[in-house]
């Protein structure tokens, strides 16, 4: 009877506690789930959030959001962009900065060439630069994505010249889109959405010219599903 006893103690001691290898399983399938990536993104006003404050602008909405799906971690962050920046301006930095490379890459740069009046084949010269740049400081060459310009005519700041930005911008998405295509890198047209809501109520930023909070977080669903599959 001792015995069968003790037998009985023994077996519900293993049944209610958690095997070694069972628990080193469960710890390995918790860590696969959640995987850290480094984040660089390039570009100018529309990349830091101008007229918001930094945590609304699309790279740390973006970053927030694939955290909140608890898969994908987006950590260090890294930007190189300021306001009234030219492809020129960009290069120019990234060359001083010499920044390390890393495991995802986003690239939006091209309005202030428009509204400066530069040369066109400027631009195209210098985005075809920025973009292999690009993909040289990825970790892997298909961790690189472009969004397009957003279509500032639609704003109290352009709307006296919409039709000429608009069809400007357009001749500048498509030549961006056009070189990603050929090099199979994703390119997120957000342009119509920035001009779906133009001027509308929460549309803009307090500057009435960059998009608000709101605006980017639009632009973060666009964008969310294809870094999901570029870091998958």
């Amino acid at each position: 009877m001792r015995y069968f006893q003790l037998f009985i103690f023994y077996i519900c001691l293993y049944s209610c506690s958690t095997h070694p290898l069972e628990m080193e399983v469960e710890e390995m399938e918790i860590e696969e789930m959640t995987t850290t990536y480094s984040y660089l993104a390039l570009g100018d006003s529309y990349t830091i959030g101008q007229g918001v404050n930094q945590e609304s602008s699309w790279p740390l909405q973006l970053a927030d959001s694939l955290k909140a799906q608890g898969q994908i971690f987006l950590d260090p962050l890294q930007l190189i962009a300021q306001t009234g920046w030219t492809t020129t301006n960009l290069i120019n930095q990234i060359s001083a900065v010499q920044p390390e490379k890393h495991d995802l890459i986003s690239l939006l740069i091209g309005v202030n060439n428009q509204y400066q009046g530069g040369s066109f084949e400027t631009f195209k010269n210098e985005f075809d630069t920025l973009l292999e740049t690009s993909i040289l400081l990825s970790t892997l060459e298909d961790r690189v994505f472009v969004v397009s310009i957003p279509d500032y005519g639609v704003t109290p700041f352009g709307m006296s010249n919409a039709p000429q930005i608009a069809a400007e911008l357009n001749m500048y998405n498509s030549y961006m889109e056009g070189k990603c295509l050929e090099k199979d890198i994703p390119f997120i047209n957000i342009t119509e959405i920035s001009r779906n809501l133009g001027d509308g109520e929460m549309a803009l930023a307090s500057d009435n010219l960059h998009p608000s909070e709101f605006q980017y977080s639009l632009w973060v669903m666009e964008i969310m599903p294809v870094v999901t599959q570029l870091l998958n």
